[in-house]
């Protein structure tokens, strides 16, 4: 179960470098000013977030480790809650394709707490 998991969190991390990338296109096509700057540091954190967590599923989760188990649990929940407010919700991107990273989310996470309930005595 926790392997799934860790291999659902790569797929996650992958989504959202690719979504890093077009949010910083965004970014390319505003005046250079404060906007330009927040959309740019936007994509980074969002880029950095995404790294991060597949290092941890490839790292930690692969073994089943509580650590990676808790880290990606908050990277992905603060960084996917905080789309599902602000642009999913408002319908700034369309439902679909719009849901895919939190399907991801939502799975990854529960596949690694199976995994963590299941191999823990």
């Amino acid at each position: 179960m926790y392997q799934i998991g860790a291999i659902l969190y790569v797929f996650w991390g992958l989504l959202h470098l690719f979504a890093a990338f077009q949010v910083y296109k965004l970014g390319s096509r505003q005046a250079a000013a404060m906007v330009q700057g927040r959309i740019y540091q936007s994509a980074w954190n969002l880029a950095y977030f995404a790294v991060s967590v597949t290092v941890v599923a490839v790292v930690y989760n692969w073994n089943n480790n509580p650590l990676g188990y808790w880290l990606n649990l908050v990277m992905t929940s603060v960084t996917d809650v905080g789309f599902i407010i602000f642009v999913l919700a408002p319908g700034y991107v369309p439902l679909r394709p719009g849901i895919l990273g939190p399907a991801l989310w939502i799975l990854a996470v529960s596949f690694s707490t199976l995994g963590q309930l299941v191999t823990r005595p």
